[in-house]
């Protein structure tokens, strides 16, 4: 294995890693490598990520490496995070709101409990859209995060106030629990069909 091949691995393996990184350790047994071997390629990487003509940097922070933006670029970064896009949201993300905003605070598990698949991407997207956050800590064991609605999403869609959802019927029995989510679901779409969401 040729050194480039070693970098374009590492540099994929920090990649794939995100904000946990990876300690030398860990990249060495993956590679099954030695650490020195490891460590002598993150330094070269660390170097070429100096140039300025580059986009990302490679950091250490409390043993482990990771891939990171530059602190020079955050404006740009700050003008991606916060501008409207064109794109609406997926169907995923549309029936999280929906739970979101109908049953807060809620956490993520109770969120998969209704829609009864993994939400961790939707929730993500939403917070990233600035249309859910954090609002708070379930009482318990793992102090699990409570979601709720922002004021960004009153404004996309033209809301004064959670007063003026759609009014949902109450679920009568365990049975009625799946058809109330499907009519969160077909109720939300409805009252906001034709609204550009941002």
């Amino acid at each position: 294995m040729t050194l480039n091949d070693l970098k374009g691995i590492i540099e994929g393996l920090l990649f794939a890693a995100g904000d946990e990184g990876l300690t030398c350790k860990q990249i060495a047994e993956v590679l099954d490598s030695e650490e020195i071997t490891v460590l002598n390629v993150l330094n070269e990487l660390a170097l070429e990520y100096k140039d300025n003509t580059r986009g990302m940097q490679l950091v250490e922070v409390a043993g482990t490496f990771q891939l990171a933006t530059k602190k020079e670029h955050a404006m740009y970064y700050k003008r991606l995070a916060y501008s409207p896009t064109h794109t609406g949201l997926s169907q995923a993300s549309l029936e999280t709101l929906a739970i979101v905003a109908y049953k807060q605070p809620i956490t993520r598990v109770e969120i998969e409990e209704v829609r009864g698949v993994k939400s961790d991407k939707a929730i993500h997207t939403l917070v990233t859209k600035l249309l859910i956050k954090e609002v708070g800590r379930a009482e318990g064991t793992g102090r699990a995060i409570l979601y709720g609605t922002t004021k960004e999403f009153l404004d996309y869609f033209g809301l004064n106030s959670l007063d003026n959802l759609p009014v949902l019927p109450e679920a009568v029995d365990e049975m009625a629990i799946e058809e109330e989510a499907d009519l969160f679901f077909k109720k939300f779409e409805e009252s906001f069909d034709g609204v550009n969401v941002k």
